[in-house]
């Protein structure tokens, strides 16, 4: 606690010095501590939100002074700021996005009154009201919403925005938001700032979508192990898959090389059949092969060899067509150069 902290507690009544121990005592037993804003929360459901918080964080509400002193005392300066209004101090052991988490699924809708800020903006959606023909057409209409009687009830034509989020709730307003039992307003703990292991989160911070980031790591992961293995970096996620590359490329080239070891000799073996097979079917005169090789039929070969020899004509063709072309544009070459020393030298 530092000097200026302690002289302010010294000052204060006993109660009170005992009240900010306290608060200062049970700060210090946690790894997150945070201030949350408790306004609009009914008595009740504070004491209800608390039993829900239990086992997980710690929810104390004291005078703001108190807890002002009770946050400096225990090093918490940096949440001093956030003291204003009706707040409590929050302590727990999960991580501050975990309580951030916590703390928003834990809000309930409700109404909201007259002279209240709208938290958001403020739609009457489209529908049926399910009330009877009347002046509450009228009362609809005068707060901006598309209605009108319709099928003997009154209905709202399409969605209707009635107040935009940071605009003060008019009586009129209230009284059909109530009617309609539209509760525009959530209710429950405001996580205003939190500190864990020395770092300041503000609730921005901690807004980020769980599902996308995990996705977003994922990828991440999959695409630093693609980068590690065609970089042939071993690790331990990388080398099974670099000693099967490897593996599977020692064997290709055992197999071109004609290499005979044990391990190839099945596929050589079924190499050389296949070349003699596709051989003998080249010869016409049948008595000259031997009578095993008579009426012999070539080995289909595989789709992807025959697509690679394609390609290959293709290539040479176009290794053809290219060289052509390179003959052509230098006799053109050559004509144009011997007219031009015709023109010069007349």
């Amino acid at each position: 606690m530092s000097a200026e902290a302690e002289r302010k507690t010294e000052n204060l009544p006993q109660w009170k010095k005992e009240e900010v121990e306290e608060l200062a005592d049970l700060l210090e037993d946690y790894e997150s501590v945070g201030i949350v804003g408790l306004t609009g929360i009914p008595s009740k459901q504070l004491q209800d939100m608390r039993r829900d918080l239990h086992g997980s964080a710690e929810l104390r509400v004291s005078r703001n002074t108190l807890q002002i002193r009770a946050l400096e005392e225990a090093g918490y300066d940096d949440l001093v700021s956030d003291v204003e209004g009706h707040v409590g101090l929050i302590a727990t052991n999960d991580n501050p996005f975990a309580l951030y988490k916590e703390l928003e699924a834990s809000k309930t809708p409700a109404p909201i009154n007259e002279g209240e800020v709208a938290p958001n903006d403020i739609v009457i959606p489209e529908g049926d009201t399910g009330v009877d023909p009347g002046p509450f057409v009228g009362e609809l209409q005068g707060i901006g919403a598309n209605a009108r009687i319709e099928d003997g009830s009154i209905q709202v034509m399409e969605d209707s925005t009635v107040l935009e989020a940071g605009e003060e709730v008019s009586v009129d307003l209230a009284n059909v938001l109530n009617e309609l039992g539209i509760e525009p307003k959530e209710v429950g703990l405001d996580l205003r700032a939190v500190v864990a292991e020395g770092v300041l989160f503000d609730p921005e911070d901690l807004d980020i979508d769980i599902e996308a980031y995990e996705s977003d790591v994922q990828t991440a992961a999959a695409r630093a192990r693609n980068l590690a293995v065609n970089a042939e970096f071993p690790t331990a996620s990388t080398v099974p898959t670099l000693v099967a590359k490897a593996t599977g490329e020692a064997k290709s080239l055992g197999l071109q090389a004609a290499i005979e070891d044990e391990a190839l000799m099945p596929d050589l073996v079924s190499k050389a059949d296949a070349q003699l097979r596709a051989l003998a079917v080249q010869i016409d005169d049948e008595e000259a092969l031997p009578e095993e090789l008579q009426d012999v039929e070539a080995p289909a070969a595989p789709a992807a060899d025959e697509g690679d020899r394609e390609d290959e004509s293709a290539d040479d063709q176009d290794e053809a067509e290219a060289d052509d072309a390179d003959t052509d544009d230098d006799e053109d070459d050559d004509g144009d150069g011997a007219e031009g020393l015709g023109e010069m030298f007349g």
